[in-house]
């Protein structure tokens, strides 16, 4: 099924002529998409912020590749399965942590995060330090377009059910929420597993591209990369975490010719978006038709005014 899989990839992309590097920033553009989209429905809809989901990344990658090369599974078995193990960890967590206000949550997270990639360090049976190797390479640009299309999906229909307004009223006022019989604990842990599914998910995409893992990778630094993506993108629109995720992930490939300077233009160019865009580039709506139209009219408007400010 792989061989398939990947003889059908080189077809498309041949076809297109698209070379080895733009593939594989699909691929990663694709992996940050899952994983921002599950963080934007816990921080963005639900405004929990958490630590850790770089960890949950790590489990859906160590778990998929443990099916996958040890045991032989199929990968598309392998993905669901490293999937549901992310989200039965963050149950479990959620279920004991969830109570927590304020920055206590976010603390609990950000040490279940070190403590996992510390773990993962010293087991003997995942490569400890030194990394898994061997993992087939099944995260093709096509396979990954398609997760991300199926993942927006599930987070579009999800955000737009019965248990999104639940979140939408948890984020608004948590209280007035459990005046009108709202189970908001239920509701965050639900936001809770659900983003860490997809951190899985990502997670599980991220070994099949590198074909090798590492702990390190799963560290602070991805998970505060995650929620600064979110905020980036605009809190409370899928959409706009999408626009998010592909700018992050594009921007130091823009100015890898710029070698030792490349991550200082990236980081200069992501302030600057936050200052000039507190609400992120797209934040509490959805780049819909209606409202590219509505955004072009107010475009228009602006011009109107200030060309009516030069007559005056």
């Amino acid at each position: 099924m792989l061989a398939i899989w990947q003889q059908i990839n080189s077809s498309v992309c041949d076809l297109l002529n698209i070379n080895p590097y733009i593939q594989g920033v699909i691929c990663l553009t694709c992996i940050n998409i899952i994983a921002v989209l599950g963080m934007s429905v816990l921080t963005g809809f639900t405004r929990l912020f958490s630590f850790g989901n770089a960890g949950f990344m790590s489990i859906g990658a160590y778990t998929c590749a443990i099916l996958v090369v040890k045991l032989h599974v199929p990968f598309l078995i392998a993905i669901p399965l490293g999937m549901a193990m992310a989200g039965l960890v963050a149950f479990l967590l959620g279920s004991l942590t969830l109570k927590l206000n304020g920055d206590y949550f976010l603390i609990t997270c950000l040490g279940f995060g070190e403590a996992l990639r510390v773990l993962l360090n010293n087991i003997e049976y995942t490569g400890a330090a030194f990394g898994f190797s061997g993992i087939p390479g099944f995260s093709t640009p096509l396979f990954c377009i398609l997760c991300v299309v199926f993942a927006f999906y599930l987070s579009w229909r999800l955000i737009h059910s019965r248990y999104g307004r639940m979140l939408t009223a948890v984020r608004e006022n948590e209280l007035a929420g459990r005046a009108v019989a709202i189970d908001t604990f239920r509701a965050k842990r639900l936001s809770f597993v659900f983003s860490a599914v997809m951190a899985g998910w990502a997670g599980a995409l991220y070994g099949g591209y590198l074909q090798y893992i590492v702990p390190s990778v799963f560290g602070l630094g991805k998970s505060c990369e995650l929620i600064t993506t979110t905020v980036i993108g605009g809190l409370g629109s899928l959409s706009g975490s999408v626009m998010g995720a592909i700018i992050v992930t594009l921007l130091p490939e823009v100015f890898r010719s710029l070698e030792t300077y490349r991550m200082l233009c990236y980081g200069i160019a992501v302030v600057l978006i936050i200052m000039f865009r507190p609400s992120g580039i797209y934040g509490f709506k959805e780049l819909t038709i209606s409202q590219i139209k509505k955004d072009f009219a107010a475009l228009k408007n602006i011009g109107k005014k200030r060309e009516l400010k030069k007559e005056g």
